[in-house]
């Protein structure tokens, strides 16, 4: 595989990377306020994210479709529900040694987080290897600049993904390496994910569509189930909201301008 490439595939864990390390420029602690403008941002980030790079995408690539393209998206999406309401099920069941309820919930709501935004990685990382395999295949439609572009906006629009891990871990308590190690992590299956693409393209690009709803479906989930509520919660919701505004937002640009 050409060293390029090899580049192009790292450059979306670069995002992510660099976004977990956020955590080492915060306190030990987070204000109230602050907590509530973080769960809105994420949650707008995510909305935004679930939209325009995972669930419109996967309707594009189902336009051979023709009326019926929303399909795959539709059942995807609907999987990654039942999937994280099936997990949201189980994980309390997985946290018995915690006696007060409070660090069990707060534990629940991290772990539904990472996971949903680690769902969300593995596609779009395939969507990267999809490109790249477009590339190396010498396919005229796809240049390696091109590729590139797409890499690097992904990388970016990582960025607040990897911070919104990363630092509620550091506000519950965990170390900020420990911190930073979850929310880099949650990125490296994205160049995996896309050298998996490469290797085994003929089989994965086909149900490409699916895999990204599904990650949507994930996605919004932990948004409606965990994210919003806690964000609602007791006084000063009103900045959650313009949280959630702001991350939308920047997000949607990111995703049209950089996509």
């Amino acid at each position: 595989m050409d060293s390029s490439v090899i580049i192009g595939l790292l450059i979306p864990f670069l995002g992510t990377t660099l976004g977990a390390g956020c955590v080492f420029f915060m306190r030990q602690s987070m204000n109230r306020l602050v907590e509530k403008i973080l769960l809105g941002f994420a949650s707008g980030v995510m909305v935004a994210a679930s939209v325009w790079s995972l669930l419109i995408p996967a309707i594009d690539m189902s336009e051979d479709l023709g009326k019926f393209a929303f399909m795959p998206a539709a059942i995807g999406f609907l999987l990654g529900i039942g999937f994280l309401l099936m997990l949201d099920k189980t994980i309390p069941h997985m946290h018995l040694d915690y006696q007060e309820e409070g660090k069990k919930a707060q534990l629940k709501k991290t772990t539904m987080l990472v996971l949903a935004v680690t769902l969300h990685n593995i596609p779009e990382g395939m969507a990267v290897g999809v490109v790249f395999a477009g590339v190396i295949l010498g396919n005229n439609d796809v240049s390696l600049m091109g590729a590139m572009a797409l890499a690097i906006g992904i990388a970016i629009q990582n960025f607040p993904e990897g911070a919104i891990i990363s630092m509620p871990l550091r506000s519950e308590g965990a170390s900020k390496k420990k911190a930073f190690g979850y929310g880099m992590l949650s990125g490296i299956v994205e160049p995996i994910g896309a050298i998996i693409t490469i290797l085994l393209s003929r089989i994965v690009i086909p149900i490409l569509p699916y895999l990204l709803a599904f990650a949507a479906g994930a996605m919004m989930y932990v948004v409606v189930e965990e994210l919003v509520p806690e964000a609602s919660s007791g006084d000063h919701s009103n900045i959650a909201t313009i949280g959630f505004a702001i991350g939308f937002v920047v997000m949607m640009i990111l995703d049209v301008a950089l996509g």
